[in-house]
């Protein structure tokens, strides 16, 4: 199945000129053809092509099928950027492939990356929601100071994962508690969070906690993280 992004679908029956340029020009769609379009909201519409302009292409809604996540906790990333921006890119693909709804990208003392656009990550996540055939696109956050993402975070359970082997640490395999209502996730810089920061961590009761024994990348531990949180709800659930 290919499916074709539109946000407002339903209300303008326009295929945007990107996703019209793809249908009528790549993949030789004509009108009458049938296409799969998703809204990002949760909403899967099977449409008929009206039009073979390949600027916006008028569609005809046929079906709409609601389509909500096959997760069922709320699962938020907050994570420092690395340096090097493919491995960000790298992580919003596959985290958005495997089940995410938001991602907080974080400005943290030890940043290695201070200035972050998120307009190529925003347009990753929409094409690894469509690869992957959901119909949810997550939210990605302008770069947030740390601060002000744990004095707005209100998850049911919280996480911070610390390298500090002095603080007592918890596998996040037996401190998360499946299937809670919502939880998120703090990911450090490559020179990992600065005592200040985890001070105010704890104080807004995030609990420290380790990925294992192996020193990951900050990408690999963001995506070990968010899989955990998936594998244990679907033992659970199992």
């Amino acid at each position: 199945m290919i499916q074709f992004f539109a946000p407002d679908i339903a209300l303008t029956g326009i295929l945007p000129e990107e996703e019209a340029r793809h249908a009528i020009k790549v993949l030789r769609s004509k009108p009458g053809d049938m296409i799969t379009v998703v809204d990002g909201h949760g909403a899967r519409h099977t449409c008929r092509l009206l039009s073979d302009n390949p600027r916006r292409a008028d569609v005809e809604i046929v079906e709409t099928q609601s389509v909500p996540p096959v997760w069922p906790t709320r699962i938020t990333l907050a994570v420092a950027p690395t340096k090097n921006a493919d491995r960000m890119e790298w992580l919003v693909e596959k985290i958005v492939e495997i089940g995410i709804d938001e991602i907080v990208p974080l400005l943290c003392r030890h940043s290695e990356r201070k200035v972050m656009k998120t307009d190529r990550l925003e347009r990753i996540a929409v094409s690894a929601m469509k690869q992957s055939l959901k119909a949810t696109l997550p939210s990605i956050s302008p770069l947030t100071p740390i601060k002000d993402f744990i004095a707005q975070c209100n998850a049911s359970q919280r996480f911070i994962c610390y390298c500090d082997a002095y603080i007592q640490r918890v596998p996040l395999v037996k401190a998360y508690t499946p299937v809670a209502q919502s939880v998120a996730i703090l990911i450090g810089p490559e020179g990992d969070f600065d005592p200040s920061e985890v001070k105010a961590a704890f104080d807004a009761q995030f609990k420290p906690v380790t990925l294992g024994d192996n020193r990951l990348r900050t990408e690999t531990a963001a995506l070990v993280a968010t899989d955990t949180i998936h594998i244990l709800n679907q033992l659970t659930l199992s």
